[in-house]
């Protein structure tokens, strides 16, 4: 079984307008309401991948309740702890460029993040956790640590989907996968990276500090894959850019639902870029029948 833990789900509302006019009064072109979090995301095109997942971390109030009637009414598993604190809205407002308003996440208590850990008790050997995004900060800078623990302690392998110090920290513990765009990877470092030499050279230090699996994301330069086999690139098929949210996510959700029915970690490469592209050129999240269109568009080449 494939879990996904998202610490700080959202509601996204999206607003489209014509021109965004400050201090007047703006009417809506368009405007979405979906539920966000990157974990969830993952958990979503699982789904349309054909892969079952169970979807767990925080929710709480009537934004909460939003989250979890949509991933029923999409078919998926919802474990989550019910918190007293409302789940955050972020504001996705596109007026030509887009501008993100995020919220900052409720107050978790002691109790609820007891609550989460002990979720970790069902996992079994050969479960896969999918760890992704940031936490809420009353959690502290421990919580990632935590959840891996407990992960580790049943046998499960784990994804880590985050930045920072809680990403360096993770590498020891030897996550199946991370995936940090190039910026990501250079913000690592503490460096500037502006070469494909240079992001393999990064990359490779990242499998050094205990990675098994390493997938940079290069935009519309398509991505690498670094594993102790070989370097991989794989090319991103050409279309229409929509969507600047969940093409990460969606990537990730496209390697380890591939991962886990084949065990082909090219083959799961591949996926990880269609699914990824996908989502880029779709106002949500990739649905299956373009993430099939686009699957045999990405060529996979050895460096």
């Amino acid at each position: 079984m494939i879990y996904t833990v998202t610490l700080n789900p959202s509601v996204d509302y999206i607003v489209e307008v014509e021109e965004l006019t400050l201090g007047g009064l703006n009417r809506m072109k368009r405007d979405m309401k979906l539920p966000g979090g990157k974990g969830i995301n993952v958990s979503r095109v699982l789904k349309q991948l054909g892969v079952d997942s169970t979807a767990t971390g925080f929710l709480g109030g009537f934004t909460g309740g939003y989250i979890e009637q949509w991933l029923r009414q999409e078919g998926i598993a919802g474990s989550f702890v019910q918190i007293a604190d409302d789940t955050r809205i972020n504001i996705k407002l596109k007026a030509g460029e887009e501008t993100e308003i995020n919220g900052a996440g409720p107050e978790i208590t002691d109790s609820e993040t007891a609550a989460l850990l002990q979720k970790l008790d069902a996992l079994k050997p050969g479960d896969i956790v999918v760890l992704s995004g940031s936490a809420p900060p009353s959690l502290g800078g421990d919580i990632y640590a935590r959840l891996i623990a407990g992960c580790k302690r049943k046998g499960a392998e784990f994804v880590i989907d985050t930045t920072g110090q809680a990403l360096k920290a993770a590498l020891s513990e030897g996550p199946l996968l991370i995936k940090p765009n190039h910026h990501e990877l250079a913000e690592l470092f503490d460096t500037e990276i502006s070469t494909r030499e240079e992001i393999i050279t990064y990359g490779r230090k990242l499998l050094e500090g205990g990675a098994r699996h390493v997938l940079v994301s290069m935009a519309g330069e398509g991505a690498l894959f670094i594993t102790e086999q070989g370097v991989y690139h794989a090319s991103a098929p050409a279309g229409q850019v929509k969507n600047s949210v969940g093409a990460g996510d969606s990537m990730i959700a496209g390697f380890v639902g591939t991962l886990s029915l084949t065990g082909n970690a090219l083959e799961a490469f591949r996926a990880g870029v269609a699914s990824g592209s996908a989502t880029a050129f779709s106002d949500d999240l990739a649905d299956r029948a373009m993430i099939e269109q686009l699957r045999p568009l990405v060529t996979v080449s050895q460096l």
